[in-house]
C-alpha cells in the first residue's frame, strides 16, 4: 500500500471565513440504534475543498461515533453501552421510559460531536470508519444532526 502525504502551505489567515452549516433529520425509531450518516456527511462536504467537518447532535441523549459498521461493531457498541449503562431503576433521572436516566449519561461516553478532516472535498476517514449517530433513547424517534464545514 502506498503512503501519500498531504502538505499544506501556511499562508495568511483569512478573516471571517464563511462557515457552512446544515441540519438533517435522521429517523432512529423506537429502539436503540447506531445510524450510519457517512453518506450524508460526504454529500455535505463534496466539492468544499480543504477544511474541517464538525458533526453535532443537539440532544441530551444521543452521541456521534466514528466506528466500523456492518460487521457487528454497531451492535457491539449498543451491547457495551447496555453493559456499562443498564436500563434499570438505578438512575435518579426518571422521566420517560424505564432506564431513561442512563440515556442522559451517554454523552459522557459517546460525545455529541465529532470533528473530521476534509481534503479536496472528501472526508478523510480510515478504510473501515463510518460517521454514526448513536441513539439509545427510544422515546424520540427522530433526531437532528448539524453538519458545519469550516474551510481551511
Amino acid at each position: 500500500m502506498a503512503l501519500s502525504t498531504y502538505r499544506a502551505t501556511v499562508g495568511p489567515v483569512r478573516q471571517n471565513a464563511p462557515m457552512r452549516s446544515e441540519v438533517i433529520t435522521v429517523r432512529t425509531g423506537s429502539r436503540p440504534t447506531v445510524a450510519d450518516i457517512t453518506a450524508e456527511a460526504e454529500r455535505f462536504v463534496s466539492g468544499q475543498g480543504d477544511g474541517l467537518l464538525h458533526v453535532f447532535v443537539p440532544h441530551a441523549t444521543a452521541g456521534v461515533a466514528v466506528i466500523e459498521t456492518g460487521a457487528g461493531s454497531d451492535d457491539d457498541l449498543l451491547r457495551a453501552l447496555d453493559d456499562l449503562l443498564p436500563t434499570d431503576d438505578r438512575w435518579r433521572h426518571r422521566h420517560g421510559s424505564p432506564g431513561h436516566g442512563r440515556d442522559h449519561v451517554l454523552p459522557a461516553f459517546v460525545p455529541p460531536y465529532a470533528t473530521l478532516p476534509v481534503l479536496g472535498g472528501r472526508l478523510q476517514l480510515g478504510t473501515w470508519q463510518s460517521v454514526c449517530l448513536v441513539d439509545p433513547n427510544g422515546d424520540n424517534p427522530t433526531r437532528q444532526v448539524r453538519f458545519s464545514f469550516l474551510p481551511g
